[in-house]
């Protein structure tokens, strides 16, 4: 969506508001497709004493699988964005500071400022729960459905050949 920047200026103290969604199904992060609804974006663009504000919030239910055990994981996620919006910066810096945005023209592209918002705030990992006990190591069964019965005891590769000696020694008492 565009917002048309002369539009505020025209008149002191005006708002532009705009409440629209976006469909990001084929948005990959983090090797999968967590948009499987349409993004809903809501905020306003507005003008006060020539300073032009753009605050949003970024509204989705994302669709993971969680980072220990793989099953499936639901949540909704709520991305506050706020920025001003600036047509230059003094003394010829290059780098802009935080809260600013560089508008080359009197147009602006909302999803251009409001989808890499949402995508930098995704969690890189996810659990289905806080506790959530994995996958076995060795069979591959979710722990969280129960004990698999897997030997799950790590020996220093260094030792194994005395731990071989101490298994053999066992066996012949």
């Amino acid at each position: 969506m565009q917002i048309c920047l002369t539009d505020l200026v025209s008149a002191p103290s005006q708002r532009i508001r705009f409440d629209y969604t976006i469909d990001l199904s084929k948005e990959e992060v983090a090797f999968s497709f967590p948009f499987q609804k349409p993004v809903r974006m809501v905020g306003e663009v507005a003008d006060a004493a020539g300073v032009i504000t753009l605050r949003a919030q970024v509204q989705t239910r994302v669709f993971t699988r969680c980072a220990r055990c793989d099953r499936p994981v639901e949540y909704d996620k709520v991305t506050p964005v706020e920025f001003l919006l600036v047509k230059g910066l003094a003394n010829g810096e290059e780098d802009l500071p935080d809260g600013m945005y560089l508008v080359e023209s009197d147009r602006v592209e909302l999803d251009e400022i409001l989808i890499p918002e949402l995508l930098l705030d995704m969690e890189m990992t996810v659990l289905c729960r806080e506790d959530c006990k994995g996958l076995c190591p060795k069979c591959g069964k979710n722990l969280n459905d129960g004990d698999c019965g897997c030997d799950r005891r790590e020996i220093d590769p260094r030792l194994a050949v005395l731990q071989e000696f101490l298994d053999r020694k066992k066996e012949h008492k």
